[in-house]
């Protein structure tokens, strides 16, 4: 009976997040605020239905009642995060909330799966995290001097990463993180948005050559600390996210052209001078002829997902252990295995419905700061979401970071729900915005049928 409720909760799994992700889109034909509602109820709906289907495998093969404990401390969570917003902030975006929701519920599952200790220590720091991010919102609708900082930005962001590159300690050859208290914190997580209200600070403010120069100049700082800290991954994602955003600002196609062939001649450069570097192109050609050495990681990743196929192993019928680091840099190897290839490109299109959301955002926003946060926060998050699964596909070469709010990791977990509150905060803002607006217009609607009826009268 149990391997019967095992095997059909595997296919089960899969159509609910199909239909979740299907309603992720579908809510945008929806024009009234009831029916957009009732799409939503039916994502979180479903999102419970996973979560739970899920933890009655790990329950079922395990035995433990930890897992049940567990399990309804994280549904206690879920249900708060949702219930919280919908209170505090009602002018907030549902989907994305329950984007964020379904995402965390994804990392529980895998992360249980794959070590019951780190899922727990995760999912304290998640509590933590979300705690301190509710107030974001908040904060970013009732300061107004946060486009007034831009050289304060670059300040905090260039110190903390010259600390790392001078002090901090080595991890997979690469300088990434120092210790405080026992806490290990890797600060480039953070500065990515430091980094990003740097470049929107200055940018917004002028678009003159000799503030772009400066600009520029700052923005490459930061870039070359981290190359010199070897973390070629985050410096990618800072390089990336700097030239759209430069180019967003000015509108002129050459800086575009000329950050791009930049970028690829500092990928050149890359290859020549790190060895790191070398090694992975290596195993990204072919990983199979030097699976022993090179391209032993990325060889069990496709492995892995190769055994997956389109519906899965099933929770713990599959052997994700095998794949080095895989609770953070190839997580969603490990989940094509055992949840499936459909499930795996859900999770794919769920992130990408959140890169959408950022991006119309952005473009929505009337205050030029504002909508090169959104756009900056949106290519942070959709350009690392692209590196992770390109390379754990052999798309592009690895370069070793993590599935933003799956992965393990307390950093990576903390500034990634700090960009969501950040956007969260700024879409309250359009929505205040737009209140105002129609307000005025009924206003002036109200005067002009007033005026004409006085008139009519005095005929």
């Amino acid at each position: 009976m149990t391997n019967i409720l095992i095997e059909l909760s595997r296919y089960l799994i899969i159509i609910a997040i199909a239909i979740y992700t299907y309603k992720g889109f579908a809510i945008f034909r929806f024009h009234e605020e009831e029916d957009k509602n009732a799409v939503l109820r039916v994502q979180n709906q479903l999102m419970f239905a996973i979560h739970f289907m899920a933890f009655l495998v790990l329950f079922l093969t395990t035995k433990t009642t930890e897992i049940i404990i567990l399990y309804l401390a994280q549904v206690i969570f879920l249900s708060a995060v949702i219930a919280l917003y919908r209170v505090i902030y009602p002018k907030a975006s549902r989907l994305i909330i329950n984007h964020m929701c379904m995402l965390l519920a994804i990392s529980f599952i895998i992360l249980t799966r794959l070590s019951y200790t780190k899922s727990i220590k995760q999912f304290k720091i998640v509590i933590i995290s979300t705690i301190i991010t509710l107030f974001i919102p908040y904060l970013i609708k009732k300061l107004k001097f946060l486009d007034k900082l831009g050289y304060v930005y670059a300040g905090v962001g260039i110190g903390l990463l010259g600390l790392v590159a001078i002090a901090g300690s080595i991890s997979y050859g690469a300088k990434l993180s120092f210790s405080i208290g026992g806490v290990s914190l890797q600060p480039s997580e953070f500065i990515k948005i430091t980094f990003v209200f740097f470049a929107a600070a200055l940018l917004s403010k002028s678009q003159e050559l000799k503030q772009l120069i400066i600009v520029t100049g700052l923005a490459g700082l930061h870039v070359l600390i981290l190359v010199a800290s070897k973390d070629l991954g985050g410096a990618l994602i800072y390089f990336i996210t700097y030239t759209f955003m430069l180019y967003v600002a000015s509108k002129e196609y050459l800086y575009l052209t000329g950050g791009l062939l930049a970028g690829a001649f500092a990928a050149l450069a890359g290859y020549k001078l790190f060895s790191h570097v070398r090694v992975r192109v290596i195993a990204w050609q072919d990983p199979f002829r030097v699976i022993e050495n090179e391209g032993y990681q990325i060889s069990q990743s496709l492995f892995a997902i190769g055994t997956g196929g389109w519906f899965g192993m099933g929770l713990y019928q599959g052997i994700p252990d095998t794949i080095p680091v895989v609770d953070q840099d190839f997580i969603f190897s490990a989940i094509v295995e055992e949840l499936g290839g459909i499930f795996g490109l859900c999770l794919i299109l769920i992130c990408v419905s959140c890169f959408v959301m950022f991006v119309n955002i952005a473009m929505q926003a009337k205050d030029d700061f504002y909508r090169l946060v959104a756009l900056g926060l949106a290519l942070m998050y959709g350009f690392q979401v692209f590196l992770t699964i390109g390379g754990v596909t052999k798309f592009i070469p690895l370069t070793g970071v993590t599935l933003p709010l799956v992965s393990y990791g307390g950093s990576s977990i903390l500034s990634t729900l700090i960009m969501f509150a950040i956007i969260q905060g700024l879409y309250i803002l359009k929505q205040d915005e737009d209140e105002k607006v129609e307000k005025v217009k009924s206003d002036s609607g109200r005067k002009t049928r007033q005026t004409e009826k006085k008139k009519k009268e005095e005929f």
